[in-house]
C-alpha cells in the first residue's frame, strides 16, 4: 500500500528521508476507500484490528470485514438522513463499533467527532451547539446516556441518538445493530469529498477557555505515514497497540490511519480500568509487536517485575503525549533492551518532531523536525534563535502546506488568525535545540517562568520533582516575586506512604533533591501539598488556574 503513495520508502539517515520524502496525494483522497476498500481488494483475509477486553473476549477483524460492516454503516447512516458534511459525535471507548463507524462518516462524506465517555451535561450541550451535531453515537453506558439525555433539551441540532452494545435499546434511542443487520446494500454516493472538505473534527480542551474546534482535511491520513511507518516503524507484519481511548486524537495517531496505511494490524484493549500487569499480559499473549503509550504508563509497567512476563514479541516502543522522564525511559531499556522512542505534535498536527528508526534517542528529548513540516524554533520578536537558546515551535508554510496540519478553527477565525498568520503557524510551545538538532520540551509560552533574568521551563523541574519517591504527580508554576520577578513554585501530589508527613522537613528534602538533580537556580522556593491537581477533561494540568489562585 505505501508503494501507492510514496516514491522511496526506506531511508538510511536524517539526510536521506529530509531530502526524499515525499507523498503522492490523489484528488479526492478518501482513506475509507482508497485504503481501506483497497486492502479488502488486494488481500481481503488480512488482519485489520485484533480486538480484545479485560473480561477474556477477543475478536480478529480482516479488512474484508472492515469493508462489509463500514458498508453497512454507511447504508444506515444514509437511511437516518446522514450525509456529506453532517456532523457526527463518536462516543464509543474502545468498542470496535468505532472503526465501523469513522469509516462508514467517512464513505458518505460527514465529519467525524471522537470524544471521550467522560464528558458531562455541560460538556455535550456545549458540543452539540457549537459544532451543530446532528447525530450521537455513543456506548450503552449508563452514565454516558444519562449525560447526553439530559443534554437534549438544550441540543436543538441533534436529530439521532444512536447506542452501541448492551442488552436493551434506551428509550428515544435507535439501536446500532439491528441498524447494521437491516442495512440495505450500500451505494457510494457520486461525490463523497474533495481534499480540502473537513474529514474530522476534535474539541481539544486548553487550560483556559472553552475547548477549541479543530478541524482536518480529507488528506490528514496521510500525514500519518509518518506516525505509523517511520515513528512506530510498522510493517505488513506488525501488531501494534497504542493505549488510548477514541475520544482522544491519539486514538487516530495509532490506531487506524498510519498504521492501516502501512499494512499494519492494530491491537485494541477495551478496558475500564488500566492496570500494569494486564497490559503486559496482553502483549504477552497476543504477541504485540509495537507499543506507544504516554510515558504515564510505562511509569507504572517498570515498577513490576518485567522479567515474569514474555515480551520477545515486543521489537519497538515509542512515547508521546506527554514528555519523557529519563530514569523512565532509563529504567525500560535496563528492563527490556528497547529504546523508547519519543515524538511531539498537537491535536492541530500529525508528529512534528520525532526519533526515527535511524536516530539515536536521547532520554528526555522529543527527537528531530519531522521534515515534512518546515520547522523553526523563533523568539518573541522572530528571529530564529541559536541552539542552546528557548524559542517558540512554529510551523512555516509559504512554501507547502504539509500534510496533516490543521484547517483552523472551526467557527473561529479570530482564534485561527491568532495562532496562524503570515504563512506561520505558532504552536504556542517552547523548546530548545541542541548542536546535534535534537530538540527538548520546555513548556507552554505562558507557563516559561523568569526568575532573576533566567528562563525556567516548568517540565525539567517536574522531570526533577517526579525522581522523588515521595512526589505522585506536581505541578510547577511561576509566582510572582518583587526581587527575581517570579519564583518556581512546586503543587504537589504526594505518595500515599508520605501524607502524614506533609511537613516543612519534607519540603526541604524535596528542594534539596531537586538542586541535586538539576540546576540549583531551578528549584522550588515554595512548596505546596494538595490532594489532587486541577485538570482538563484530556488530563491537561490546569497551571493558569493555579496562578490564579496564588
Amino acid at each position: 500500500m505505501l508503494e501507492r503513495f510514496l516514491k522511496q520508502i526506506n531511508y538510511t539517515s536524517a539526510e536521506d528521508f529530509a531530502k526524499n520524502y515525499h507523498v503522492n496525494v490523489p484528488d479526492n483522497f478518501n482513506f475509507a476507500y482508497d485504503v481501506v476498500d483497497e486492502w479488502a481488494k488486494i488481500n481481503p483475509d488480512k488482519r485489520a484490528i485484533c480486538w480484545a477486553n479485560d473480561l477474556g473476549e477477543h475478536i480478529n477483524f480482516s479488512f474484508a470485514d472492515i469493508k462489509e460492516q463500514s458498508d453497512r454503516a454507511a447504508s444506515y447512516f444514509q437511511s437516518l438522513g446522514i450525509g456529506k458534511g453532517d456532523m457526527v459525535m463518536l462516543i464509543l471507548k474502545r468498542r470496535y463499533e468505532f472503526w465501523f463507524a469513522i469509516i462508514a462518516l467517512h464513505k458518505i462524506g460527514a465529519v467525524a467527532i471522537p470524544a471521550t465517555h467522560l464528558l458531562t451535561k455541560k460538556d455535550i450541550i456545549y458540543r452539540n451547539n457549537a459544532a451543530s451535531i446532528k447525530a450521537i453515537v455513543s456506548v450503552n453506558d449508563e452514565i454516558v446516556i444519562q449525560h447526553i439525555n439530559d443534554a437534549m433539551s438544550e441540543s436543538p441540532t441533534i436529530e439521532h441518538r444512536i447506542v452501541c452494545g448492551g442488552d436493551s435499546t434506551p428509550k428515544g434511542w435507535d439501536n446500532f445493530h439491528k441498524g447494521l443487520i437491516n442495512a440495505k446494500p450500500f451505494v457510494r454516493p457520486s461525490h463523497v469529498n474533495n481534499n480540502e472538505d473537513i474529514l474530522l473534527l476534535y474539541f481539544t480542551s486548553g487550560t483556559t477557555g472553552e475547548p477549541k474546534m479543530v478541524i482536518h482535511n480529507y488528506t490528514y491520513p496521510l500525514g500519518h505515514i509518518v506516525t505509523a511507518k517511520y515513528w512506530h516503524n510498522l510493517n505488513e507484519e506488525s501488531l501494534h497497540l497504542t493505549v488510548a481511548d477514541t475520544g482522544w486524537a491519539k486514538a487516530v495517531w495509532g490506531k487506524v490511519y498510519g498504521q492501516w496505511i502501512a499494512g499494519a494490524a492494530v491491537m485494541v484493549y477495551d478496558h475500564e480500568k488500566f492496570t500494569p500487569q494486564a497490559m503486559l499480559h496482553l502483549i504477552q499473549n497476543f504477541k504485540v509487536t509495537s507499543f506507544c503509550a504516554p510515558p504515564t504508563v510505562y511509569r507504572f509497567m517498570i515498577r513490576e517485575d518485567l522479567s515474569h512476563y514474555d515480551l520477545t514479541s515486543l521489537k519497538y516502543a515509542t512515547t508521546a503525549g506527554e514528555a519523557l522522564n529519563p530514569s523512565v525511559f532509563e529504567a525500560f531499556y535496563s528492563a527490556t533492551g528497547i529504546k523508547m522512542m519519543e515524538a511531539f505534535g498537537q491535536t492541530e498536527t500529525t508528529p512534528t518532531i520525532v526519533t526515527f528508526p535511524w536516530t539515536e534517542p536521547k532520554p528526555g528529548s522529543m527527537g528531530i523536525p519531522n521534515p515534512a513540516y518546515d520547522m523553526d524554533l523563533v523568539a518573541p520578536d522572530g528571529r530564529s534563535v541559536e541552539d542552546g537558546e528557548v524559542g517558540e515551535v512554529v510551523i512555516k508554510t509559504d512554501k507547502i502546506k504539509p500534510l496533516g496540519l490543521f484547517m483552523g478553527y472551526y467557527r473561529d477565525k479570530a482564534l485561527t488568525d491568532q495562532v496562524y498568520h503570515d504563512d506561520v503557524y505558532h504552536t504556542g510551545d517552547v523548546a530548545w535545540r541542541d548542536e546535534d538538532g535534537y530538540y527538548w520540551f520546555v513548556g507552554r509560552i505562558d507557563d516559561v517562568i523568569k526568575s532573576s533574568g533566567y528562563r525556567i521551563g516548568p517540565f525539567e523541574v517536574e522531570s526533577a520533582l517526579m525522581t522523588h519517591p515521595a512526589v505522585v504527580e506536581c505541578a510547577v508554576t511561576g509566582v510572582p516575586d518583587d526581587i527575581r520577578g517570579q519564583v518556581v513554585k512546586a503543587t504537589i501530589v504526594l505518595a500515599q506512604n508520605y501524607k502524614d508527613k506533609a511537613n516543612d522537613h519534607l519540603k526541604h528534602e524535596i528542594q534539596n533533591h531537586v538542586k541535586q538533580v538539576t540546576a540549583p537556580y531551578k528549584y522550588p522556593r515554595i512548596i505546596d501539598f494538595v490532594d489532587e491537581l486541577p485538570k482538563t477533561i484530556s488530563g491537561k494540568i490546569k497551571r493558569a488556574e493555579i496562578r490564579k489562585r496564588d
